[in-house]
């Protein structure tokens, strides 16, 4: 046995010594995140080398140029539809006027007028309303999500759709491969032989992709004839309803739109569909004339590791240094890259007051224990915090100077910034900014605030255990 431990502890500093080159080739953009393989890798030797190879490579930099196919064979038909609602943007503060060129110079979106959106704090109402939509379908459905799981409420939904499917309705149903694990060939039978066409997202085609598990489609879009859009950050479960025993209660931020911004959002999907199945979705019928049912500004944001740049940690950042007077921010992950740290103590510094609603209990307690390693800092220049005990809290959601907004699917964490596809609307309103942070606040009833006097009594092994996981942080 002396000789097989010999041979295997060999093999593992021989994978150490082969990926530390690979890894420092490959990951330039994010120092930190580096650092943190290469601890792993030396930490863990063998053990790390294969975490490593699961989840620290970007397999989808190889298929890139199926997406840029995908984007030169939709975005010729699409952004006349789409763009022709934006009122001059002389019309809107400077705050919104930067954040909006920053977001089209990088994202190539364009803000649209005329949109209504209904902001949704009740999951229960949330999925009622997307049962409403599905219901009153009339030529096509498009779902896309990270997680959806095959339980009382995923299966009402799948036969919702398979209803429509054999009405006539075109239904597409895209799910991420490794958030939606539970799926099985048996929930997708009946869909299948109904007509609904069903897809991964990644894993993706090849052998290589399919073992990588790194790279997740954290999306969660519902699209109805193309008028109507669903997005934020609830998944289909029963548990994003509150019944599950163990989690409790569930709180999350939604958003309902109508108007020129579902078409924007029908092009992320059509564009996620194309680059999970080859299949362009560029016909008329999917991209109506929209309706401007609506007074609201707003811009779709959709990022992904296949872009060159981090477009939400680009908005974040840039949004929090525009920042003059408030900043409420409302996140599931709290686990920031130094740069947004130092953002929100920028910010603090200079007089705006700054609001983080964090987790203050997760279905991953180890993202909460890095995320309370930053809080010292923090608390030290005035920035209130506050951790959600009620319940889960899973929105995804950012108001700046109340007039401001950001909702989506994106966390506060180096996840969501850097890895995952997201998506989300940026809200040009101070009506939706002032519905917004009165959400928040509503929610501060169910939390509690951390006051600097008591977190500095913490013993040295808590701090311990935080500071472990914040060397993490970058690879979780």
């Amino acid at each position: 046995m002396d000789w097989l431990t010999a041979a295997l502890t060999l093999c593992g500093y021989l994978i150490t010594l082969a990926l530390i080159p690979n890894i420092l080739l490959k990951k330039k953009r994010h120092p930190v995140s580096t650092v943190s393989w290469i601890l792993t890798i030396l930490l863990l030797p063998g053990l790390g080398g294969i975490i490593y190879l699961f989840f620290g490579i970007n397999r989808v930099q190889r298929r890139s140029l199926s997406k840029e196919k995908a984007n030169q064979s939709l975005a010729p038909k699409l952004p006349q539809v789409i763009q022709n609602q934006l009122l001059s943007r002389e019309d809107y503060l400077p705050l919104n006027q930067n954040l909006m060129r920053l977001a089209q110079n990088i994202t190539h979106t364009v803000p649209t007028f005329g949109n209504q959106i209904e902001l949704l704090n009740d999951t229960n109402r949330t999925l009622g309303l997307i049962k409403q939509a599905i219901m009153n379908a009339e030529h096509s459905l498009h779902l896309e999500y990270y997680i959806w799981q095959p339980d009382r409420s995923g299966t009402l939904i799948r036969d919702m759709l398979i209803e429509k499917a054999k009405a006539g309705v075109e239904v597409r149903f895209l799910y991420d491969g490794f958030g939606s694990l539970n799926l099985r060939n048996r929930f997708f039978k009946p869909m299948l032989e109904a007509g609904i066409q069903v897809a991964p997202f990644l894993p993706g085609a090849s052998f290589r992709e399919r073992w990588s598990f790194n790279l997740r489609n954290h999306r969660k879009l519902v699209l109805v004839d193309g008028k109507i859009a669903f997005t934020g950050g609830m998944n289909i479960g029963d548990e994003y309803l509150g019944q599950d025993a163990v989690l409790g209660f569930w709180r999350d931020t939604h958003l309902k739109i109508e108007g020129p911004e579902a078409l924007q959002l029908q092009q992320v999907f059509a564009e996620d569909w194309f680059f999970a199945t080859g299949e362009a979705l560029t016909q008329p019928q999917y991209y109506p004339h929209p309706s401007t049912t609506g007074n609201i500004t707003a811009q779709t944001l959709s990022s992904g590791p296949e872009k060159n740049a981090d477009v939400f940690l680009t908005l974040f950042f840039a949004a929090i240094n525009e920042a003059r007077d408030s900043i409420v921010l409302a996140t599931s992950y709290f686990v920031p890259p130094e740069s947004l740290t130092t953002a929100l103590e920028s910010a603090a510094q200079r007089g705006v007051k700054v609001t983080l609603l964090v987790a203050g209990k997760s279905a991953n307690p180890t993202t909460v224990y890095a995320g309370r390693s930053y809080y010292d800092s923090l608390l030290d220049v005035g920035v209130e915090i506050y951790e959600y005990n009620k319940g889960i809290i899973h929105s995804k959601s950012l108001t700046i100077d109340g007039c401001w907004s950001l909702v989506g699917t994106a966390n506060f964490d180096f996840r969501s910034l850097i890895l995952n596809f997201e998506v989300g609307l940026a809200i040009y309103d101070r009506k939706f900014a002032s519905r917004l942070r009165e959400s928040i606040e509503n929610d501060l009833l169910g939390a509690v605030k951390i006051r600097e006097e008591d977190w500095e009594k913490r013993s040295k092994l808590v701090i311990l255990r935080q500071n472990l996981c914040r060397l993490f942080a970058p690879v979780m």
